[in-house]
């Protein structure tokens, strides 16, 4: 795992990005989808993006496989893992695997 990081971080909560989204006239509608891109916590083990966690190139990102990376290279795999949890309680959102490509 390179990085771990929490909904909590986000700048701006769901809520105010829909509000800005409709501020100016754009509808919602049905099927419509807002994500929350990329979530950055406080320390560099929650950074939300190779940029980040490479420190702009700066410090390449050692991998378990012992290879570096300063950003994603053809035929890397990305997964993401997901789960909300409260007091007695953890819901999983599965994961989703990508390959840069």
């Amino acid at each position: 795992m390179l990085s771990r990081s929490n909904f909590k971080y986000l700048y701006w909560s769901m809520a105010q990005q829909l509000a800005h989204h409709t501020s100016n006239g754009c509808n919602m509608r049905p099927g419509d989808l807002l994500a929350s891109g990329t979530i950055s916590g406080p320390s560099p083990d929650a950074y939300g993006s190779i940029l980040e966690l490479a420190w702009n190139r700066q410090r390449p990102i050692e991998l378990p496989n012992g290879d570096t990376r300063v950003m994603l290279d053809d035929g890397d795999a990305i997964t993401m893992q997901g789960w909300a949890q409260g007091d007695g309680f953890r819901v999983g959102f599965g994961e989703v695997t990508g390959v840069v490509g």
